[in-house]
């Protein structure tokens, strides 16, 4: 695995600028003091210790080192300059660094030494009056998590998903927080994946309010495939759902699974539970797929089905118009012996037959359907 990490060091010149930056981190200056952090404590006992030396990523951690516990170091969109001090404070691989201030990251685990980075996907439902062919359904962010033995880093892209409410929560449970970062990490995932129990129920409700527009009596006679755009848009928006259930399965049975010297026992069976809640989302959300093709299919039929129809009522009036159109080109060619022409009833004969032939032929073809 080390070579396999040089190698990927070696082809990609970027990544080795950010070693020198970190070696040239001066332990004298508060490099880690910066906007992008949300919160930063140190956990003892399961409680937070209140300390304002704990209040900065060096400052936790000199805590920690001293009397134990771990740290939790919370950050909102740091820059490069911004997370170079707290990656070297914390001694993080380089490549998970890239990751977590760039983004745009498939959900994944990843093991750096002493380090598990965990990439999550949060989705957002956005809520709207009507579903149009522009609505935004969901909104994405990523939340990166870097687990240590005595550390996590939590970094978040996107303006949601605060985990504010979730560290109160896990502050009022010390028993969790006594199993060290690996509790810190479980609650993590198990936010994650109730915020998209939430969403898949949210995007059920707009699925069966699409079903019910597009084969209600009065959506049949009137939308004639015009509700393709809204199916198409809901289709893109489960899409970037399953981008983010998916790929997430595999890391969270490998923490489940598979015994790990940063994860608690204790807290390894809880990660089953995750593991279980996120695989009945991933086949909710294959199912959305799949019904919302059955939908477009069946709309796009319902908008053929209306063509023909159209269709069948232009040719029946073309064969109505046809009749009158056929006599009166006849009697229209100006020849001087034609049948009945110098007839005092003529006149008023061949009006007659064309309008009992008309009325016979579109009496048939409204018994048949095509009027």
């Amino acid at each position: 695995m080390s070579m396999i990490r040089d190698l990927r060091a070696a082809v990609r010149p970027s990544l080795r600028k950010t070693p020198t930056t970190y070696t040239n981190y001066d332990p004298t200056r508060d490099h880690s003091a910066s906007s992008a952090i949300v919160d930063c404590a140190v956990y003892r006992d399961g409680r937070r210790v209140d300390d304002r030396a704990c209040l900065t990523p060096r400052g936790a951690m000199s805590q920690v080192r001293e009397s134990g516990g771990f740290a939790w170091i919370g950050l909102h969109e740091p820059t490069e300059a911004e997370f170079a001090g707290i990656a070297a404070e914390f001694g993080l691989h380089p490549l998970a660094v890239e990751d977590a201030v760039h983004a745009h990251q498939r959900p994944k685990l990843e093991r750096y030494d002493d380090t598990l980075f965990t990439v999550f996907k949060t989705i957002h439902y956005v809520e709207h009056a009507e579903l149009t062919a522009t609505s935004e359904v969901v909104e994405t962010g990523e939340l990166m998590c870097f687990t240590g033995p005595d550390f996590v880093i939590t970094v978040r892209h996107g303006g949601q998903g605060s985990l504010r409410n979730l560290r109160h929560r896990l502050q009022g449970e010390p028993e969790l927080l006594t199993k060290g970062p690996s509790a810190v990490l479980h609650a993590l995932a198990d936010h994650v994946v109730d915020g998209y129990i939430a969403v898949a129920d949210a995007v059920e409700l707009d699925i069966d309010q699409l079903e019910i527009d597009v084969f209600s009596p009065a959506a049949k006679g009137s939308t004639r495939g015009t509700d393709t755009g809204r199916i198409y848009q809901l289709k893109r928006e489960v899409l970037e759902f399953k981008r983010a259930v998916t790929p997430l399965l595999r890391p969270m049975q490998l923490l489940s699974e598979r015994p790990m010297r940063l994860v608690d026992p204790d807290i390894q069976k809880y990660f089953r539970d995750v593991a279980d809640h996120l695989a009945r989302v991933q086949e909710q959300v294959v199912g959305f797929d799949e019904l919302l093709n059955s939908i477009l299919q069946a709309n796009l039929a319902q908008a053929t089905v209306a063509q023909n129809e159209d269709m069948r009522k232009i040719t029946s009036w073309a064969a109505i118009v046809a009749v009158p159109t056929a006599v009166c080109g006849v009697y229209g060619m100006n020849f001087e012996h034609m049948p009945e022409l110098h007839w005092k009833y003529g006149y008023p004969m061949v009006l007659g037959a064309i309008a009992v032939v008309c009325f016979t032929i579109h009496r048939t073809l409204k018994r048949n359907g095509w009027l």
